[in-house]
């Protein structure tokens, strides 16, 4: 379902100091913004943050980066790192396909890709995620031997990535074709796909 259009979006996520939106400013200074050295993973289209705050909230010793281009789900992500109020987790406003110009050489230690859009005609496949024209994208922000977490609800799309991973070549570490609850940050996107009998699936790959 299309996010109704907000119009305060925009300037209400600008006076929160935990987004940005000229985020190449800080090309291979994240630790710097952070305040420390800590491990540092990065969501690729996080929408409305469920998932990263939950990680953030878990994982004190590290480091949450949020990447998100629509601004209409973004801003409930704003608000939510505001009202949490975490040190570890930021957000930033760009796009998947100018990470290198966003991050340094081997910046980031681990990436999720969250229920991203399965584009499922043909001439669309090179926009998804998990696409090879994004892994080498992602292979030069990520550290050596850095890891590649992906969750879906469309088989088809999990399925294509998995050969892209093996093609690309990625070593598969985990494959999960119904993803457990237990195992899960489940966010209100999954919820709703679960309460519809949909199984969720995952896998995890390693550069």
């Amino acid at each position: 379902m299309r996010l109704r259009f907000k119009a305060n979006a925009i300037p209400e996520m600008k006076e929160n100091p935990k987004i940005f939106f000229y985020p190449r400013d800080k090309r291979g200074k994240w630790s710097e913004v952070f305040g420390n050295t800590n491990p540092i993973y990065l969501e690729v289209g996080a929408g409305k943050g469920d998932f990263v705050i939950e990680m953030a909230k878990k994982h004190p010793e590290i480091n949450f980066i949020a990447l998100e281009m629509n601004t209409n789900a973004f801003v409930i992500a704003s608000r939510k790192i505001k009202e949490e109020e975490l040190a570890n987790v930021i957000g930033l406003i760009d796009h998947a396909e100018d990470l290198r110009d966003i991050f340094g050489k081997k910046e980031i230690d681990r990436i999720f890709i969250n229920f991203s859009t399965p584009w499922p005609k043909t001439k669309h496949h090179k926009r998804r995620l998990s696409h090879p024209r994004f892994l080498n994208i992602y292979k030069d922000i990520i550290k050596d031997s850095g890891i590649i977490e992906q969750k879906t609800d469309d088989k088809d799309f999990f399925l294509d990535s998995l050969e892209y991973y093996k093609e690309f070549p990625l070593q598969i570490l985990e494959i999960d074709y119904k993803l457990d609850m237990e195992k899960s940050i489940v966010t209100e996107y999954e919820k709703k796909w679960r309460d519809r009998g949909k199984d969720i699936y995952y896998c995890k790959v390693k550069l």
